[in-house]
């Protein structure tokens, strides 16, 4: 039996028929269309699926849809409408903390989740705070500036 599941998308109402065990990020790509969440690994190691579930960071690849029933979903298909991705955005391309952009999606989901929670994050805890997001093109420090200057230019944002 194939169970429906609401959720809201993007600020947007959705419905999946897929059945409460696929996978988020299966049903966020192939069912909604939202390509900006990448499929990387697949176990929950390198934050290319990564979207904000209920105010929080996660790896869609380890989230049944199950459990996405009732709960806010942002990916970075809704989060590119807010005045928040227009300062990251802003950050990364100035310091070109972009290279290959398969990341890029989840560092940047990764940094909202940081800076609203800390909107004045030192070295260390921007590090810490992107950890769970790999990147094989930046070396990372270009995008740890990015975020540093984002908290700075975006002051009252987060």
């Amino acid at each position: 039996m194939i169970r429906e599941v609401v959720f809201n998308l993007n600020g947007e109402t959705a419905v999946w028929n897929g059945g409460p065990a696929a996978r988020l990020l299966d049903a966020l790509r192939d069912g909604f269309r939202n390509t900006g969440v990448k499929c990387g690994c697949r176990e929950g190691e390198c934050g290319a699926c990564a979207v904000i579930l209920d105010g929080m960071l996660v790896n869609s690849c380890m989230v049944a849809m199950g459990r996405a029933g009732g709960s806010e979903v942002m990916t970075i298909e809704g989060y590119k409408k807010t005045e928040r991705f227009a300062a990251l955005d802003k950050s990364f391309a100035s310091v070109s903390a972009v290279q290959c952009g398969f990341c890029t999606p989840g560092m940047v989901l990764a940094a909202e989740c940081l800076l609203r929670e800390n909107p004045r994050p030192d070295e260390g805890e921007i590090r810490a705070g992107i950890s769970g997001n790999l990147c094989r093109c930046t070396g990372y420090n270009a995008i740890v500036k990015a975020i540093s200057s984002a908290a700075k230019d975006g002051e009252g944002l987060w």
